[in-house]
């Protein structure tokens, strides 16, 4: 049985299979400038920005399976639907947008199935 390390609605991440090996998160804050006359702007804090993770991973589908979840992932983006991400100790993170999915596959088996899969999910917080 595969140990799920985190889930996004309903997609794993998990060894062996669909994995992520690097998480990477960004938090933004909004400053504005104030134009003053014959000064320098002065800024403002408007409050937080975006909240943004990465989740870089490698999927083996050629041994391991999960590029069907990755095309999953996708579609669910395309439908434009919130999820909530998890990690697998249950702290929940909130609803999370997928807003970019990147592969590049390498090492083609002869039917064109490549032995390896590397992805980034670029998520960003809905803000509920």
């Amino acid at each position: 049985m595969a140990l799920v390390l985190m889930g996004l609605g309903p997609f794993r991440f998990s060894v062996p299979g669909l994995s992520h090996n690097q998480l990477s998160r960004r938090y933004n804050y909004r400053w504005v400038p104030q134009w003053r006359i014959g000064r320098r702007p002065a800024e403002q804090f408007l409050g937080p920005g975006e909240e943004e993770v990465r989740i870089h991973g490698i999927i083996y589908p050629w041994a391991y399976g999960g590029y069907d979840q990755l095309e999953g992932m996708r579609g669910y983006a395309e439908g434009g639907i919130p999820s909530g991400l998890a990690s697998a100790g249950g702290v929940f993170f909130g609803l999370w947008c997928i807003r970019a999915i990147t592969d590049e596959q390498e090492y083609f088996l002869p039917d064109g199935t490549p032995r390896r899969v590397e992805f980034d999910l670029d998520l960003v917080n809905y803000g509920a």
